[in-house]
């Protein structure tokens, strides 16, 4: 008995328009994710100088905030995918999450103490965390698997066009509003809400099939310890990877560090996203015709890069490109590991599977995030980008000398 491990899969045919044998699902999702990331990217690309600024926070406390928001969301994650499994109602858990996003938004702008914020941002990842794995498991349960990295690079492309249009906005607005930050903030829950109500008009949920319906089984922890080996190989080098990365509010507080205007600062998260979302899907669609491993030693190597050009950046011309290199970076990496959780988890376990897969990611970036705060604070912005491209170098080495057994 042998079977393809999962970092070395078999490619598969060459598709002929893709884009067109996507099932209209993903289309939907992929932008519904498009307006909701307008909506918290202009809210994100501004955040971190609101805290600092306005609000006086540190930047440990920002690190603090954001490791600690991206930790819930990736904790309720866990529970809204098992659940997602044992109800078959994804999409209602879905519509939950992005509604609880959508809720918060107003918040941000009526803050007036750090701890609005902290909030805001945490009924916001609450309802991150909710909407998070239902969504990546249904885009596996309506995708045929030939074509799942092209879909999961379909929804991160549209994903990625609104996190640029949200800090594209952020500069339109700012510059229109003589630079007044709470007002811009009230631009973004526009978008939230229109993410809401095309979901739920405009997207239907498949019916389980036979061999994914839970057939009155029990909600259960141990059901997770159904899950192969190869699925959490996946989990481990997903948290290997996140650790090599931080929150991107350090890549605002960087071009703020290097000189660049504080009405500009968002175009660090414009750039980063036009890359991301042009590298996304066909970064997915090779994910279903070449061996993992490659795309992720790739991906790691591109972090390097990034993470070099940031910490030796002078001015706001190299800080731009490195910041060029991290969204490239995004693209060949997380789209691949979303495709490999669900090509690795059983389908009746796969909201469980992402739900497991982001709460291990999340619990990594808030340490990661928090050390990045601390040796900023410390040692200066440097020493954080240095540290994030000497573990992410020791990751693709890892991975490149890594054979499993066929």
């Amino acid at each position: 008995m042998s079977s393809s491990p999962p970092l070395s899969p078999e490619p598969t045919p060459a598709v002929n328009g893709i884009y067109f044998a996507l099932p209209g699902g993903i289309w939907v999702l992929g932008f519904v994710s498009l307006f909701m990331d307008i909506s918290s990217e202009l809210v994100h690309s501004l955040l971190p100088i609101y805290m600092t600024t306005m609000l006086g926070a540190s930047m440990v406390t920002v690190g603090i905030i954001e490791g600690v928001a991206e930790g819930i969301a990736a904790v309720t994650k866990v529970f809204s995918g098992a659940l997602s499994d044992y109800f078959r109602k994804r999409k209602l858990l879905a519509v939950i999450g992005y509604a609880l996003g959508a809720l918060s938004k107003p918040i941000f702008p009526l803050a007036t103490t750090i701890g609005w914020v902290f909030g805001a941002r945490f009924v916001d990842r609450i309802g991150k965390g909710i909407r998070g794995a239902p969504r990546d498991a249904l885009i596996a349960d309506i995708t045929p698997p030939p074509l799942r990295g092209a879909a999961y690079g379909l929804r991160q492309a549209l994903d990625s066009v609104g996190a640029f249009v949200g800090p594209l906005l952020a500069v339109v607005f700012m510059i229109l509003l003589a630079n007044d930050i709470k007002a811009v903030l009230w631009v973004a829950v526009v978008p939230a809400f229109i993410a809401v109500v095309l979901l739920v008009v405009a997207l239907r949920e498949p019916e389980p099939t036979v061999s994914n319906a839970r057939s009155g089984k029990q909600l259960a922890l141990r059901d997770a310890m159904r899950l192969p080996s190869g699925y959490w190989l996946v989990v481990a080098l997903g948290g290997v990877f996140t650790l090599a990365r931080f929150s991107e509010a350090f890549l605002i507080l960087r071009a703020q560090d290097v000189g660049l205007a504080i009405a500009y600062v968002p175009a660090m998260m414009i750039l980063m996203n036009i890359v991301y979302s042009l590298f996304a899907y066909p970064a997915g669609v090779l994910s279903d015709r070449l061996a993992a491993r490659r795309l992720l030693v790739f991906g790691f190597g591109l972090l390097v890069i990034a993470d070099v050009m940031l910490a030796l950046a002078d001015s706001p011309a190299l800080a731009f490109l490195g910041v060029a290199f991290w969204g490239m970076h995004m693209a060949f990496t997380q789209g691949l590991l979303s495709k490999l959780v669900a090509d690795t988890a059983p389908g009746e376990l796969r909201g469980t599977a992402f739900g497991m897969f982001n709460l291990v990611n999340g619990g990594v970036l808030l340490l990661a995030s928090v050390i990045a705060g601390y040796l900023w604070s410390r040692y200066g912005a440097s020493a954080t980008f240095f540290a994030g491209a000497s573990f992410a170098a020791l990751s693709a080495l890892g991975l490149l000398f890594y054979h499993p057994d066929e």
